[in-house]
């Protein structure tokens, strides 16, 4: 008599966290349901007035919405963690979209190493250039300044003047990284009980920097995934960056809000992580630095 093995598949949870991106939306979730079996779809929905919650209710039966009011994305992060069931949490952005090759590789690999608590993808702009931003060094003081000052434009390939983005790595083969982002990252559930859920701090922008710090401090690794690509549109939501100012439909009350709390979130982040790490004198400097960053992008300018 032949006995049939039943392996189980791991089941994944996707978390989707959408403000005014109807369209986008839309279309990710199309592309999500073809993918990978084993799965559940989350859109949390932070109090959207483009019909977003609308659209989801009336054309995508399969999929969880949890509408709340704006806190944040780490806010709305910890709700679709508080629902999901999943083995594994892949928290992405309406502007992404994977592949079902991406997506179960990806599993496949985590499920052969156990040590590593997130990975990621090669993010590949609409333009087929690479987000960087996937790719990222911990936000160091010295990793900072180069990278404002453009030094590690100049030395790209250099680990020491580009630590912001890692240089001088092989972004043709899997390795470790510091951090992703949370455009696309694909985290294992034991992270979670292991340190706990995303920081509410950080309204937008750190919350992954920070999740990411916890989870190397914690003992796991963090893995950049070259072999997988996702395309990513990057930036719909708040229609800061230029490669989407096209297809953004971020107010300007949206966008001027969205560049305070990026260097807010820097201030929160060397706070909590680096203050006691560094001389005063040096802290100094650095909150000096981020004050004055604050006051360029009051005024228009992004840089970064």
């Amino acid at each position: 008599m032949r006995t049939s093995i039943i392996i189980k598949m791991p089941f994944l949870s996707i978390v989707i966290i959408n403000y005014n991106t109807r369209d986008l939306l839309q279309k990710c979730l199309v592309n999500l349901l073809s993918i990978y079996p084993e799965k559940e779809i989350i859109v949390v929905d932070n109090g959207s007035s483009d019909g977003s919650a609308e659209m989801v209710r009336n054309e995508f039966n399969e999929v969880l919405l949890i509408e709340t009011t704006n806190n944040g994305l780490a806010a709305g992060s910890n709700l679709g963690l508080e629902r999901s069931r999943g083995d594994y949490v892949l928290y992405m952005g309406t502007d992404a979209y994977p592949t079902s090759e991406t997506v179960s590789g990806m599993i496949e690999y985590m499920e052969e190493n156990n040590n590593v608590g997130i990975s990621t993808a090669k993010l590949v702009l609409r333009d087929g250039t690479v987000d960087m931003d996937a790719h990222r060094g911990f936000p160091t003081p010295w990793a900072a300044f180069t990278h404002f000052t453009k030094i590690n434009k100049i030395f790209p390939d250099s680990r020491f003047f580009n630590r912001y983005f890692l240089g001088g790595l092989d972004m043709k083969q899997p390795h470790e990284i510091d951090l992703c982002i949370a455009h696309f990252m694909f985290i294992r559930r034991v992270v979670f009980d292991r340190i706990g859920k995303w920081d509410e701090q950080f309204f937008l922008y750190g919350e992954d920097v920070d999740f990411c710090y916890r989870t190397k401090e914690a003992g796991f690794k963090i893995m950049y995934l070259p072999q997988f690509s996702v395309l990513h549109y990057k930036g719909v939501t708040v229609g800061i960056r230029k490669q989407t100012t096209d297809i953004s439909t971020a107010s300007q009350e949206t966008r001027k809000k969205m560049k305070k709390e990026t260097t807010r979130a820097m201030r929160l982040f060397y706070d909590k992580h680096y203050k006691n790490k560094y001389p005063k004198w040096l802290t100094g400097i650095v909150l000096f630095g981020i004050e004055s960053l604050s006051r360029l992008r009051e005024k228009g300018f992004f840089l970064g």
